[in-house]
């Protein structure tokens, strides 16, 4: 049993939310803690007090889009097939970035910008894909540098989910993109 629910948490939910919403449709700088504490109903003392300022909420909106996709792709399990197994992170990544597209835009959009080459940790989401490919690489499927497949192949992806969450690829299309665009970076690997 956790703790129960006091309006603190209510309030600091709002906050996660809104700030959420915010960040992934309009440029950081313009985005004020008067104008966050009002479109979750409280007072801009909250976020001081919940936050300890405006990139204090930022890092919190941030964390969770990393826990989210990190949790994502760590749900798919491993098998004999390190291709098969890119394959499904692939799809694992599309799905959550068209499920959470606010977390999406916001963790990949520029609000905080993200730096794919530093160290791996537990719950950083390029972990499963940096395994899934290490595992490629030592059974000879794929071939090069881990950090340089890695890169393409996400490069691929974001590109493919960010032109469907613009609606510039509508999801016949985009799907039909992806299962034909992400085979192919990969035969493009193949040792």
């Amino acid at each position: 049993m956790g703790r129960p629910r006091t309006n603190d948490d209510t309030v600091k939910d709002r906050l996660i939310e809104s700030a959420t919403q915010m960040f992934a449709t309009r440029p950081r700088e313009s985005i004020t803690i008067r104008a966050l504490a009002a479109a979750a109903g409280t007072a801009t003392a909250a976020v001081y007090s919940l936050f300890d300022g405006k990139d204090g909420l930022i890092a919190e909106v941030r964390g969770r889009a990393v826990a989210g996709l990190s949790q994502e792709l760590s749900a798919v399990a491993a098998s004999d097939d390190p291709l098969a197994d890119l394959y499904a992170l692939a799809v694992a990544y599309r799905r959550w970035g068209r499920e959470h597209r606010h977390l999406y835009t916001v963790l990949f959009g520029g609000v905080q910008s993200f730096d794919p080459s530093g160290d791996v940790g537990v719950g950083d989401p390029v972990r499963p894909l940096i395994e899934a490919i290490d595992r490629a690489l030592s059974a000879s499927a794929l071939s090069g540098d881990a950090t340089s497949i890695a890169l393409s192949l996400w490069v691929t992806l974001h590109g493919l989910v960010a032109l469907e969450l613009t609606g510039a690829l509508d999801t016949a299309t985009a799907e039909t993109t992806f299962r034909s665009t992400i085979p192919a970076v990969l035969r493009g690997w193949a040792a």
